[in-house]
C-alpha cells in the first residue's frame, strides 16, 4: 500500500477486492456445482462419442472405397476376373454352413 492515499481510497480498494473476491468465489462455486459438474461430463461424453463415430465412419468409407477399388475399375466396369472367386468362395461357404447346420439336426 503506498503512502499519500486517504481513508476513503483504501476502503474503496477494499470494497473493490471484496467484490473482485465475491465474484470469483460465485466463479467457483458455479463450476463446481454437481449440476454443472454433470452437465459438463454429459458434453464430454457426447464429443468422444461424435469423434468415435466419425472416425468409423471415415474408416468405414475407406473400406468400402478400397473394396470397390477392386471390384470395379477407374472406368466404373465390374472386375469380373476378381468377382467370380470371391462369389464362387462365398457360396462354398454357404454351402458348408448350411450342410454343417442340417448335419447338427439331425444328430
Amino acid at each position: 500500500m503506498s503512502e499519500g492515499r486517504t481513508p476513503a481510497q483504501i476502503e474503496a480498494e477494499i470494497s473493490r477486492r471484496r467484490q473482485d473476491l465475491a465474484a470469483t468465489l460465485d466463479e467457483i462455486a458455479v463450476r463446481v456445482h454437481p449440476s454443472t459438474v454433470a452437465r459438463d461430463m454429459k458434453a464430454k461424453a457426447f464429443s468422444a462419442v461424435d469423434r468415435t463415430v466419425g472416425q468409423a465412419y471415415v474408416a468405414a468409407n475407406r473400406a468400402v472405397s478400397d473394396a470397390r477399388g477392386h471390384f470395379v475399375s477407374e472406368e466404373g466396369v465390374l472386375r469380373v476376373d476378381r468377382v467370380v472367386p470371391v462369389a464362387v468362395a462365398a457360396v462354398a461357404l454357404v454351402a458348408v454352413v448350411a450342410g454343417l447346420s442340417v448335419r447338427r439336426r439331425r444328430r
